[in-house]
């Protein structure tokens, strides 16, 4: 439903939402596939070795469900832990290439996806980050205003 204070969505936007949700939903499969299916050198693999790579992408989920902006845009900051790990494994690991080059490929999908829906729907929604050249003044003017 569309409404003055939910306007639809334009196409870009759109694009940008679903290059997010690739990368998300593609990181929630990838990630546990590759530990269950490449052993780990000592040959013992758990339960918890398996989803505690993944706790941190399911801390996004309520607000990726609810399609709140702001979870976009912080999302960037837990994408780049499997951006690095992919770069760390890219040259640790180059037996595991295929797995290392779909991690990246989803959280680069994920990280411009979330970056720029974040900012598109932000737009959209009339919601801005205040400049801290604007807030100094106001700040400025209420300190005058006090005196």
């Amino acid at each position: 439903m569309n409404t003055a204070d939910n306007p639809a969505k334009k196409p870009i936007t759109i694009k940008f939402q679903r290059a997010a949700l690739f990368g998300y939903v593609g990181l929630l499969v990838l990630i546990p596939l590759w530990m269950y299916f490449v052993p780990p050198l000592n040959g013992n693999t758990s339960l918890v070795s398996l989803f505690l790579p993944i706790i941190p992408l399911l801390l996004p989920l309520r607000g990726i469900i609810k399609d709140n902006t702001y979870t976009y845009a912080w999302a960037n900051f837990i994408v780049m832990l499997y951006f690095i790990h992919g770069l760390t494994m890219l040259w640790a690991a180059p037996a595991e290439l295929i797995w290392v080059l779909l991690e990246l490929v989803f959280a680069s999908a994920m990280f411009i996806g979330c970056t720029y829906y974040a900012r598109y729907r932000g737009q959209e929604l009339g919601l801005k980050i205040r400049k801290l050249k604007e807030e100094l003044a106001e700040e400025k003017a209420a300190n005058e205003h006090n005196k």
